[in-house]
């Protein structure tokens, strides 16, 4: 599915991203969302964690990729984004094949 690109910011971006970090093993934990929270806005949070309850996640796949692609990173940005990943996917200790999977295919994306 290639649609347009989300007119997301920046911000938006991230916290998608990792709301599908959180949302990688079907079980989001109380510290994922925590975590995730406290790096974005309330509304922001809101917004984005209902879209990505109705995305499946090659939906999901696609429009990281299209707003990676109008966004323009910079390598200390991306290496910001990279960290933050890590922290969400660490954040509950467990770090399973399925996290595993999606990290990877975000380094792909966003790299």
């Amino acid at each position: 599915m290639k649609n347009e690109a989300p007119k997301w910011s920046k911000n938006e971006l991230k916290t998608y991203i990792l709301l599908l970090c959180a949302k990688a093993d079907w079980k989001e934990t109380p510290e994922e969302i925590e975590l995730i929270k406290s790096k974005s806005t309330k509304e922001i949070f809101d917004r984005l964690y209902k879209e990505i309850s109705n995305d499946n996640e090659d939906m999901s796949l696609d429009k990281i990729e299209a707003a990676v692609e109008r966004l323009h990173f910079s390598t200390m940005e991306l290496l910001e984004i990279k960290k933050e990943i890590q922290e969400v996917f660490n954040s509950d200790k467990d770090f399973s094949l399925k996290e595993q999977y999606i990290d990877e295919i975000l380094d792909n994306l966003i790299y």
